[in-house]
């Protein structure tokens, strides 16, 4: 009996594929070292199909490092179902983890992207945001005033943790419990300063 013929990718499928596949290089490489000549060798796919997909090579980049972006942010999401004081703690657990196991990624997307495309930053600088307001949150519900005070303070905060992040656990690999106190101590004395601040 002939073998079945393997099922043809939607171009969606296809461009999903791609992407991964860039993803999956930033595991050992910096961000700068994806060309559309690499990724088409590691694809196994022909130069001109990936421009049709992505038009230029700072459109493939986008693409990656958004799809890089998304999963820590999957990775990290809130729990619901936990108290703020638990949910922040959870969420710095499950980022450290992240970080842990996908190292070359997170460098990549924290300091990989500085001499980069704007529109490449601007998509690690939204997930800046997305997690200052995550924390915002958490602490606008235990009764601290949402002020700009508190606003500037989280999201410099979180670049703070992304160099916490980068030489605790990636360069020293501290263990994950002492680096999630060393932060959750540090986000308490920030948001603390913030009610000292008045800002305009």
């Amino acid at each position: 009996m002939p073998e079945e013929r393997r099922a043809r990718l939607t171009p969606d499928e296809r461009r999903a594929q791609l992407i991964a596949t860039g993803v999956n290089f930033l595991a050992d490489h910096p961000l700068d070292e994806l060309t559309m000549d690499v990724l088409a060798q590691r694809a196994g796919v022909s130069r001109p199909l990936l421009f049709h997909y992505f038009d230029t090579r700072q459109g493939m980049h986008l693409a990656v490092v958004t799809m890089a972006r998304d999963s820590l942010l999957r990775a990290s999401e809130p729990r619901d179902d936990l108290e703020p004081r638990d949910r922040i703690r959870d969420t710095l657990l499950r980022i450290t983890e992240f970080v842990r196991q996908h190292q070359s990624t997170f460098h990549s997307l924290v300091r990989g992207i500085a001499s980069g495309d704007p529109a490449v930053r601007r998509v690690v600088d939204e997930s800046r945001d997305l997690n200052a307001q995550r924390l915002i949150d958490a602490f606008t519900e235990l009764g601290t005033p949402d002020t700009p005070a508190l606003r500037v303070a989280m999201r410099s905060w979180v670049a703070f943790t992304e160099e916490t992040l980068l030489s605790l656990v990636i360069d020293r690999d501290e263990d994950p419990e002492q680096v999630v106190r060393f932060l959750e101590g540090t986000l308490d004395g920030v948001v603390a300063a913030t009610g000292a601040l008045q800002l305009g």
